[in-house]
């Protein structure tokens, strides 16, 4: 079966799409599925990982929204994929590497959104990357501290999503994917919030993309197909309005202190905890304790509190630091 679907590929895919029989291939060697190509098994491999459940528990945009109806870090993934995917089955390439990438991509994000990201940087020496963390999660965290073993494609198009060019067409195919999803799911988030009114954004956008969702999505997907070429991009009149309507959220909705309130919280959050495990290693997880020994106190400290959810990270400060009530026992 392996064999016949990677001829496949040979016979259907474009000539510049991966190529699943031409991988760089995995840190560790290992026998090749009898059923699937490398690229399935990368996407498996990620869907059944516990860094990719955590995700429905992890913000995307808002702090803790009340409603059920709001993106967290696992639907956005889903949206990511989705239009990763229509992209890729449109311009022939590989959608098994393009799914695993899609998937994979926000593995290592951090609790609390791009608040827990800033506030995890601003601890760490030498920063924090979320994209950098995801390709960490699947070489080191992953499997008991075994990793996930994935394909280089695969690696290499997660640690670029962000702001980086992959190597592959589908890679770069997730980076933009990445960014229609997010904008336009925020817009939605954000005017069920209340955050932002209807019919609030620039009439360019609109008249160019379109006033509802869909239509946006389209809009823009059909940009990036239509573009072609040797590099993965969008349509240049399209790519104007989109870089306006993304200028637009930044003030209205990315800064925007009804949104955005809670987020200094998070700051004292995340710093206490890093700290408080930094100096106490003895109190992390055996998996993380090993990397301590490893690695040093501050880089186990990094990967426990970027793998929580927004809850267990609450929950773990409330354990830590905040005071119980005396009971007789």
């Amino acid at each position: 079966m392996r064999e016949m679907l990677e001829t496949r590929e040979w016979e259907h895919l474009a000539p510049t799409a991966a190529k699943s029989a031409q991988s760089k291939g995995r840190e560790r060697q290992e026998p090749s599925c009898p059923l699937r190509t490398a690229f399935q098994r990368d996407r498996d491999r990620i869907i059944h990982c516990k860094a990719f459940r955590r995700l429905k528990h992890k913000t995307q945009v808002f702090l803790a929204p009340e409603g059920d109806h709001y993106r967290t870090r696992l639907t956005h993934t889903l949206e990511v994929y989705q239009i990763a995917d229509t992209i890729a089955r449109s311009l022939s390439l590989n959608q098994d590497l393009t799914e695993a990438i899609a998937l994979g991509h926000d593995i290592g994000h951090t609790p609390f959104g791009h608040a827990g990201e800033r506030a995890l940087g601003n601890c760490v020496p030498g920063g924090f990357r979320h994209y950098e963390q995801s390709v960490r999660t699947a070489r080191r965290i992953e499997n008991d501290g075994a990793g996930l073993n994935l394909t280089a494609e695969t690696l290499d198009g997660i640690r670029c999503h962000t702001n980086l060019s992959a190597e592959t067409k589908e890679g770069q195919v997730v980076r933009f994917a990445d960014r229609i999803a997010y904008i336009n799911h925020d817009i939605e988030d954000a005017i069920r919030a209340g955050v932002l009114a209807e019919g609030a954004l620039p009439e360019a956008v609109t008249h160019t993309l379109g006033r509802k969702k869909s239509e946006r999505i389209n809009a823009m997907v059909s940009a990036v197909i239509a573009h072609g070429g040797e590099q993965i991009g969008m349509d240049q009149t399209v790519f104007t309005v989109f870089e306006q309507l993304h200028a637009f959220m930044f003030e209205q909705v990315y800064k925007n202190p009804a949104a955005k309130g809670e987020e200094c919280k998070v700051e004292e959050l995340i710093k206490r905890l890093y700290h408080y495990f930094a100096a106490h290693t003895d109190k992390l997880p055996p998996d993380y304790r090993r990397i301590s020994e490893e690695e040093g106190a501050e880089c186990a400290a990094c990967d426990y509190i970027a793998g929580m959810t927004d809850q267990f990270a609450l929950q773990c400060y409330d354990d830590l630091f905040l005071p119980r009530a005396w009971q007789i026992r």
